[in-house]
């Protein structure tokens, strides 16, 4: 399974790109984490997030091309990665989750 990982500026974008992302590919958006930088009150968005998808090491690359051309459209792209085979540690590591998504999935029964 691969991970592959959208660094960008903005909540709002981070959506836009997950949903070009799933709309372009097979991926599955396991997380959105947040994270706000040491110069925030220099930045034009002060809240960093970032867009976690996992599938096919070809889906991912579909996805992540999608996603990236949503975030420069708005000029708040930062940086991308993935890792094409994610180890079990990774893995758990990925879903972390600053929006509380990991802590819900935790309740399921």
């Amino acid at each position: 399974m691969a991970l592959g990982m959208i660094e960008c500026y903005g909540f709002a974008t981070a959506v836009v790109v997950a949903d070009a992302a799933c709309k372009a590919a097979d991926v599955e958006i396991v997380a959105l984490d947040k994270n706000k930088p040491a110069n925030a009150d220099a930045v034009f968005v002060p809240l960093v997030m970032v867009v976690k998808m996992e599938g096919s090491v070809a889906a991912v690359e579909a996805g992540m091309e999608a996603g990236i051309e949503e975030a420069k459209k708005r000029n708040l792209f930062i940086t991308s990665k993935i890792i094409a085979n994610q180890s079990p540690e990774m893995e758990w590591f990925a879903r972390l989750d600053a929006t509380g998504k990991d802590k819900l999935r935790n309740l399921k029964k």
